[in-house]
């Protein structure tokens, strides 16, 4: 599925950027960036293995916004130079618009 790929590839590309925060914001906000990286991958595989998946995509869709205000105040805090914010947030905007299209898809009417 593509919102998996996109997101196995965002946690790869977070594991090589928030290796490098400023130490005294390594160990806190690098390190919930990628756990809330982690959940969401773990949450979208199980809406893929499950027909129960609604409860899910809607936990998955609060993670990525707790993930857009992570990564806002990584910028904000000089963590994360411009242009990488600029990735992280149109990779979190198209992956929620993958969970968004595949929660409206097994919503059923």
């Amino acid at each position: 599925m593509t919102v998996i790929t996109k997101t196995y590839d965002l946690i790869l590309w977070s594991c090589h950027h928030t290796g490098k925060f400023p130490r005294n914001h390594r160990f806190v906000l690098g390190e919930r960036i990628e756990r809330n990286l982690y959940d969401l991958l773990e949450l979208l595989l199980r809406a893929k293995y499950t027909k129960q998946r609604i409860e899910f995509l809607e936990q998955a869709n609060l993670g990525l916004e707790i993930l857009r205000f992570q990564m806002r105040l990584a910028n904000d805090l000089q963590c994360l130079k411009v242009e990488s914010y600029g990735f992280a947030a149109k990779a979190i905007d198209e992956i929620g618009k993958l969970v968004g299209g595949w929660l409206k898809s097994s919503v059923k009417p």
